[in-house]
């Protein structure tokens, strides 16, 4: 099987220059962050009196607050973008222009509009109609809005990067174009794109922080708030590196638990058996429509069975 290069195997030379490269990177990084160290230790910002305030207990119940409304409007967020970007990118595939159009303008609208912006509209906008919505019902529905558009963009891409034998092959079986969606085109699709869906729920989490602008009581409102406040030195620089260290863990958290759901879907059973029943055909040198039309008659048996058929064939 002949294979493709997309790019040139870098010789020698290549390599040392890649090598040096790379250590100067290494070294200004370096050197960035040391002067940034020296500079906080020379302000006295590592001082003990800087960092009392994380001795009260009072202080670390308010940041398990904090970072509760922070997960609670992102778990709510995400799963509403999911289901939002679904929906919006099933209409934007649809067949049908009355269909495809409207879906298409709003998922354009809604990533045009910066997620701040959105947030200012419903908490200070809506109130001069007469409508009030809770600080936590901004945040959410903000975050849905602009996350689930490029969510369904995301989707759309998946699908549509995948071969156009998939879908006729689902169709050659007589399926209809919702069960093509359904068990052939979309968990290929959301196989295929889960990093760049994890990476927009990374978005997602730390777009909470937006959430600060409108007194919602996240991580950043309190770290804000803390930073403020003279009778413990106005630690500022502290309560930021805090709330930091909390987002980069709740990412670490989001990064494993993807990594997770990939390992158990790759392990799955009816993927497995998928791989091994068409396996075989995909590397036999044909790329007929015949393959096509018993890949997705596999799919098809295997979701609906919950394992590989038996005894049974598909004919072209």
């Amino acid at each position: 099987m002949s294979s493709s290069v997309l790019y040139d195997v870098p010789g020698p030379k290549a390599i040392a220059r890649n090598r040096v490269l790379g250590v100067l990177t290494i070294l200004v990084v370096a050197a960035v962050i040391g002067f940034l160290l020296w500079r906080l230790a020379a302000t006295g910002q590592f001082a003990a009196e800087k960092w009392s305030a994380f001795t009260y207990t009072r202080v670390w119940q308010s940041i398990l607050l904090a970072t509760w409304n922070t997960v609670s409007a992102f778990l709510v967020a995400a799963v509403g973008a999911l289901a939002f970007g679904f929906l919006l990118a099933i209409g934007r595939l649809s067949d049908h222009a009355w269909v495809r159009i409207p879906f298409t303008i709003v998922i354009e609208f809604l990533r045009a509009v910066p997620v701040l912006i959105m947030m200012f509209l419903l908490y200070y906008g809506l109130p001069v109609a007469g409508v009030r919505l809770d600080k936590f019902v901004v945040v959410v529905v903000a975050l849905i809005a602009y996350n689930g558009s490029v969510l369904a963009e995301v989707i759309r891409a998946g699908v549509e990067a995948l071969p156009r034998g998939q879908k006729e092959a689902g169709y050659a079986i007589g399926l209809r174009k919702a069960g093509v969606m359904r068990l052939v085109l979309l968990p290929q699709a959301i196989r295929a794109m889960l990093p760049v869906i994890l990476s927009q729920l990374v978005v997602t989490l730390k777009d909470t922080a937006l959430g600060f602008i409108i007194t919602y009581e996240e991580l950043l409102f309190y770290a804000k708030y803390l930073g403020s406040q003279s009778t413990l030195d106005r630690p500022i620089i502290q309560a930021t590196i805090v709330v930091g260290a909390i987002y980069i863990g709740l990412c670490l958290l989001l990064s494993g638990a993807a990594r997770l759901l990939e390992k158990r879907m790759r392990k799955s059973p009816r993927v497995r058996a998928a791989e091994e029943a068409i396996a075989p055909r995909l590397h036999d040198g044909t790329n007929t429509g015949l393959i096509g039309v018993q890949d997705a008659a596999e799919l098809a048996r295997l979701d609906d069975r919950g394992g590989p058929a038996s005894g049974h064939s598909v004919g072209p």
